[in-house]
């Protein structure tokens, strides 16, 4: 009893070391009698070491090869201690090796911690060797386990796999459910997400949780998806999630991501006395994404006035308002304010907001002499930037600079290319236009079609340029052909110089995916419900217009997010006022 009541003494000691001094005191005290070595104090010690907050891994290994005879329990702390970072993790993997080496059967723990190690290392041949041991040692039950397992293949892009471990857990708690579903989302498998809620919902063994409610929210705004949001939303009222700040953020998110900034304010309005950092970001996004950008600065003075300090994301929303709206002289000054009056450095999204919003407004010497000047190194994104820039004021000579950057980046897409190629189109260039295709040739360079969403009645429809795989193909394209000739009467003429793409025929610009996306949401609507379509590029000049005209003639409200913003039809009139 008396050795017992010792031991606990010493472990007591050692969990109450708050420095790493004072630790290796103990140790030098502890050398000297016989309990060092006793495993159970000798487990405390390492742990205390080895995991945070000390970690100590070097000194940490020199302790652990100390001990004689090592257990399960010493190598599982190793291995744990290895996988918090990519630096460490394939040295926790080594001695996942060693223990099995040894003798000891690895336990779900060690396994736990030798699957984050390769998930850290990205060893895909690492992680199934575990996986192969853990249906071996019969650990599979675990469902630590097992959620470890299907993170590791999710961020492996191995979505299948992590589908069939989970199909293979005997029981399935809500963690299982929302790692599936941040295996889907990550891997863009959204609409697969949104079912996964559903089932969850309809079941009576595992609901949804506040996690889940957030991972659905962020699948419903990457897709553009408000119905399913809007069940969501429903479903977090039902069952008192909404006192949850977090849960109300991505509400805002969502709905501003959808286009739908009115509901997002609701939302927003109703958080008062909760509201955070990341409720007024998320809210001046929403309104800077959306072409509100006098609101959005308005929205940051009452911040303010709520004494609410500004982090590095809220400039970001602020400063690609300015850019979305036109609002240079107030873009340049929340640019210098940032640093001098909120303490904030500027990284490279505020510097490339300042470059979008000095493009837009045609000062693109401006904008590459603040590239040229900054302490950061400018991404390809900044760069790309300014070339589309180039693109709408037609300067074909800072834009083939542009690309000379990129390619020194080594990060050139089709995309560049393209803008350059339509530069010298817009300016009537033909041997230009003849070596910027001869280029891409000789390079292999391919473009990747462009895509549309548009959901309807929780189904999400996608569309290709010239697609023609939708079931009722034959019905949207009757129908284009029909609302083409209604918009000629209005005065709608296609822009085929507008966007050359790798063809030019006025045919590739009439079924530009937008259009076939808003032909199918006139064809399966009511007179007057809104049309809300998603692009993953910059929407083109030519569906610019014949958005315009579509929500004018046929007396209908039509909202575009493409790659950067929204575009709010209405009346024949765009929320950017052909400034985007």
């Amino acid at each position: 009893m008396n050795a017992f009541r010792r031991e606990m003494r010493i472990i007591s000691l050692i969990k109450s070391c708050k420095h790493k001094s004072h630790l290796l005191q103990l140790h030098s005290l502890l050398l000297r009698s016989s309990h060092f070595y006793n495993p159970t104090v000798f487990l405390a010690f390492l742990s205390r070491l080895a995991l945070p907050p000390l970690r100590e891994l070097s000194y940490s290994r020199r302790v652990f090869s100390d001990f004689p005879e090592p257990n399960v329990s010493l190598y599982t702390t190793m291995i744990r201690a290895h996988s918090f970072s990519r630096d460490s993790a394939r040295r926790g993997f080594q001695f996942y090796h060693e223990l099995l080496r040894s003798g000891n059967s690895s336990n779900a723990l060690s396994a736990t911690a030798a699957v984050k190690c390769c998930t850290n290392t990205e060893s895909l041949s690492g992680g199934m060797q575990v996986h192969a041991r853990i249906w071996k040692d019969g650990c599979l039950s675990d469902s630590l386990l097992s959620t470890t397992l299907m993170d590791f293949y999710s961020c492996l892009e191995k979505g299948g796999d992590a589908c069939n471990v989970f199909d293979e857990m005997p029981d399935r708690d809500v963690v299982a459910w929302n790692v599936l579903i941040s295996c889907y989302t990550r891997n863009g498998r959204t609409r697969d997400a949104l079912a996964l809620f559903d089932q969850m919902r309809s079941s009576s063994a595992c609901r949804p949780d506040d996690v889940t409610c957030l991972l659905v929210l962020q699948a419903c705004g990457s897709l553009n998806s408000l119905e399913w949001g809007e069940k969501v939303h429903s479903y977090i009222l039902e069952h008192g999630l909404i006192d949850a700040r977090s849960v109300c953020n991505s509400l805002i998110a969502m709905y501003s991501r959808c286009g739908c900034v009115e509901k997002a304010y609701d939302v927003f309005k109703q958080m008062v006395r909760n509201r955070d950092v990341v409720s007024w970001t998320a809210m001046i996004s929403g309104l800077a994404s959306n072409g509100y950008g006098r609101d959005a600065i308005e929205a940051f003075k009452q911040m303010q006035e709520e004494g609410i300090q500004p982090g590095d994301q809220t400039f970001t929303g602020l400063l690609s308002a300015c850019s979305h709206s036109g609002l240079v002289d107030e873009g340049r000054m929340f640019f210098q304010a940032m640093r001098r009056d909120f303490g904030v450095t500027p990284n490279v999204h505020h510097y490339g907001c300042v470059v979008d919003l000095l493009g837009r407004a045609g000062l693109l010497h401006e904008a590459y002499g603040l590239i040229r000047s900054m302490r950061i190194k400018p991404d390809a994104t900044m760069w790309r930037t300014l070339l589309g820039a180039c693109r709408i004021h037609g300067d074909a000579a800072l834009g083939e600079q542009l690309v000379e950057h990129l390619v020194e980046l080594k990060a050139q897409e089709a995309g560049d290319y393209i803008l350059l190629l339509n530069i010298y189109s817009s300016s009537g260039n033909s041997d230009k236009v003849m070596e910027v295709r001869k280029a891409m040739k000789e390079k292999g360079i391919q473009t990747t079609p462009a895509s549309s969403t548009i959901e309807l009645k929780g189904e999400v429809h996608v569309f290709f340029a010239d697609d023609f795989s939708h079931p009722r193909e034959k019905e949207i394209y009757e129908m284009l052909a029909e609302i083409n000739q209604q918009l000629r009467i209005g005065g709608y003429v296609a822009e085929i110089a507008s966007e050359m793409g790798s063809r030019s025929e006025p045919y590739v610009l009439s079924y530009h995916s937008e259009k076939l996306a808003i032909a199918f949401g006139i064809l399966s609507t009511p007179p007057g419900t809104a049309l809300r379509v998603a692009k993953d590029l910059r929407i083109c000049v030519d569906c610019h217009s014949f958005c315009k005209l579509v929500s004018a003639v046929y007396n209908r409200r039509v909202v575009v997010r493409d790659r950067a913003r929204f575009h709010h039809f209405q009346d024949g009139v765009c929320s950017c006022n052909d400034y985007w």
